[in-house]
């Protein structure tokens, strides 16, 4: 029998604009909207719905607005009948998706969230960090190009995303040698990211410890819907196993390619993107091409699901 999962974006999907069109359709999506506005004091629900784009671009400020978009989308799948049989986020999306799962109220993960995005930033000065996406590198040569890039800093694995696309993260110097090396190695384009912080690599352990606090502090529960998390691409279903994987996810790669994989293994053959954007669609397509991605962010989209 197929299976369905539901896939949620993490940071570099949001644009203005973005829900106001579920707000405007499906009250219950309007009250997401409401619930987030209520948990941080403030209109995040402007911020997502008319920008500005600088504001939104914020660390603090996207990632509450991505997950707030995400589980209003979400709840309005499940509002018209439409339900996953596993769950799994890009980064920061693992608290969307664990929002889906019923293993952690959405008020809180917004504010744990709004929080995750500043100890992120303040983790790494300015200027200090960078990352970089690399395309299309030769397979077997990464491990060597990363050892021989840091020279004492730090450089490693920050999103394994897919066949052709790992993103690294470090210092900054560290990310530019590693850079050099990868297209002498015959990478086909190394593209700097515009972040504002290294995610996903040794520099943001302080900001991990930081958000121990604030997990510690949670609501968790054991999910409803098993959930493939970042940190080990493993299928979680206790409260702890969700805890955990928030906390180690800070610092680790995410492991996308091999949590598509084994999405597939287990018989998934239909992934809805719930959020806003398209990249984890494309990623899919990729890494698994036998999977049908669709995508559910804005209320035309609904048409599309079948």
């Amino acid at each position: 029998m197929s299976k369905t999962a539901f896939l949620f974006p993490g940071q570099g999907s949001q644009f203005a604009g973005m829900g106001k069109s579920l707000a405007d359709v499906y009250p219950v999506a309007m009250r997401v909207f409401e619930e987030a506005d209520d948990a941080l004091g403030e209109s995040l629900s402007r911020l997502c719905w008319e920008g500005p784009d600088e504001d939104l671009k914020k660390t603090e400020n996207t990632q509450p607005a991505i997950l707030t978009v995400s589980v209003a989308a979400f709840r309005v799948l499940t509002e018209k009948g439409v339900a996953a049989d596993y769950v799994a986020g890009h980064s920061l999306g693992e608290y969307s998706a664990l929002v889906a799962a019923g293993a952690l109220p959405f008020a809180e993960a917004v504010r744990i969230v709004r929080n995750r995005g500043r100890y992120m930033q303040e983790a790494v000065p300015q200027g200090v960090g960078a990352m970089s996406a690399i395309l299309r590198l030769p397979g077997g040569k990464l491990d060597e190009i990363l050892a021989a890039a840091a020279q004492g800093e730090v450089v490693s694995a920050a999103n394994l995303n897919s066949p052709d696309q790992i993103v690294i993260a470090g210092h900054a110097a560290a990310v530019a040698r590693a850079g050099e090396l990868a297209k002498a190695a015959g990478a086909k384009r190394v593209v700097p990211l515009p972040v504002s912080a290294p995610f996903h690599c040794a520099l943001m352990q302080p900001a991990q410890q930081r958000l121990a606090a604030d997990l510690d502090a949670a609501s968790f529960t054991d999910l409803a819907v098993p959930l493939v998390n970042n940190w080990q691409a493993r299928e979680i279903r206790s409260a702890a196993d969700a805890r955990q994987g928030l906390f180690e996810q800070v610092p680790n790669p995410v492991r996308w390619v091999e949590t598509v994989r084994y999405l597939a293994a287990r018989g998934v053959t239909r992934a809805i993107e719930v959020g806003p954007g398209a990249v984890l669609s494309g990623l899919v397509r990729s890494i698994e091409p036998g999977i049908e991605c669709r995508k559910f962010g804005e209320a035309a989209d609904r048409e599309k699901l079948g």
